[in-house]
């Protein structure tokens, strides 16, 4: 392995750590759009804003980490996918600040009606986000994207951009519902336990079945990553299928935890698969990692970066991690009736 490689290798451990935390906060926000009014969905935005609370923020550390890494360890790919991908980088980057305005100002609203207003945005933006980024990767894993820049239309609205925008989206509720049934029944809401696990069984049939179908527009529209996902990245994608019917059977049986480790597994090895496909290409059929690496000793200083961060950053997160998820979290909000 080059130290380009390992530098790849490190941005995408980025990749699926915000695919799967920040996957399960937009999942959130998907299930707040469809909670209901006020007096139904109450329980389940309670449980919601419970849940992402303390870790929402942390969660955009990963975007960041992902974004600086591209930017400084390939420079030229970066730009490339900037520019020619900038109108649906517009919308991710709206999504995010109107997301985080919405969830914020919505628990000091003086009103019912200015509490809707900033549920919606943050409800909204919740699935505008996702699908956006799920349509930037699809522009990439299709080849729409040169090193000399593209069109800035074109490039991403290909059959695989929406695959993968919907996919994005389907795969954070199946993340964020699971999550959800888990946090509801050790906070002791049983029959919110059971409502978000019926989600989160409805979104992971659904995401299987688009993910099934998606076979035959990836074949068409990005023959290189869909050759090499039925070739290397195979196992990954098989791996995927497991944990999924996993966390369905568990989800169906109440295992709320064993469910979540599953749909981790499930959604964590697509996105591997993915990687796995694609490389060594950071621009697929147009740029390979060794091509638009930039200089050694950026790449030393990424490396180091990466290492201080592990023994820095990293234990902090994994602290936050573990402190909402005990017992004594869970049963701190206000009552939820079951």
């Amino acid at each position: 392995m080059t130290l380009a490689d390992l530098c790849a290798a490190l941005l995408f451990v980025g990749v699926i750590a915000y695919a799967i935390f920040g996957g399960a906060d937009f999942g959130s926000g998907v299930w707040d759009l469809f909670a209901g009014d006020a007096e139904a969905g109450g329980p389940l935005r309670a449980q919601i804003d419970h849940s992402i609370g303390p870790v929402w923020e942390a969660n955009h550390v990963w975007l960041i980490y992902i974004l600086v890494f591209m930017w400084t360890g390939f420079p030229t790919a970066f730009a490339a996918m900037v520019t020619t991908l900038f109108v649906p980088w517009l919308f991710v980057g709206l999504g995010i600040v109107l997301r985080g305005i919405g969830f914020a100002f919505r628990k000091f609203a003086a009103t019912l009606d200015e509490a809707r207003f900033y549920g919606a945005a943050f409800a909204a933006s919740s699935v505008i986000t996702p699908f956006f980024l799920g349509m930037i990767a699809g522009a990439v894993a299709s080849g729409r994207v040169p090193l000399q820049g593209g069109d800035i239309w074109r490039s991403w609205t290909g059959a695989t951009s929406w695959v993968g925008g919907v996919l994005a989206v389907l795969a954070c509720a199946f993340l964020a519902s699971t999550f959800l049934a888990a946090d509801a029944a050790r906070a002791g809401h049983a029959d919110l336990a059971r409502d978000c696990a019926r989600k989160a069984i409805r979104a992971g049939v659904v995401t299987g079945v688009v993910a099934l179908a998606a076979i035959v527009p990836l074949e068409m529209d990005a023959d290189t990553l869909s050759n090499r996902l039925q070739g290397r990245g195979s196992v990954f994608v098989a791996l995927s299928a497991i944990g999924g019917i996993g966390a369905l059977v568990s989800l169906g049986r109440g295992a709320y935890a064993i469910a979540r480790v599953a749909t981790v597994g499930a959604i964590g090895s697509v996105v591997i698969g993915w990687g796995v496909a694609q490389y060594p290409y950071v621009l697929v059929d147009h740029a390979r990692i060794a091509d638009v690496a930039g200089a050694h000793a950026t790449l030393v200083g990424l490396v180091i970066v990466f290492g201080v961060a592990a023994v820095t950053a990293v234990p902090a997160l994994v602290w936050l991690y573990l402190l909402v998820n005990t017992r004594r979290w869970a049963v701190t909000p206000d009552p939820v009736a079951d």
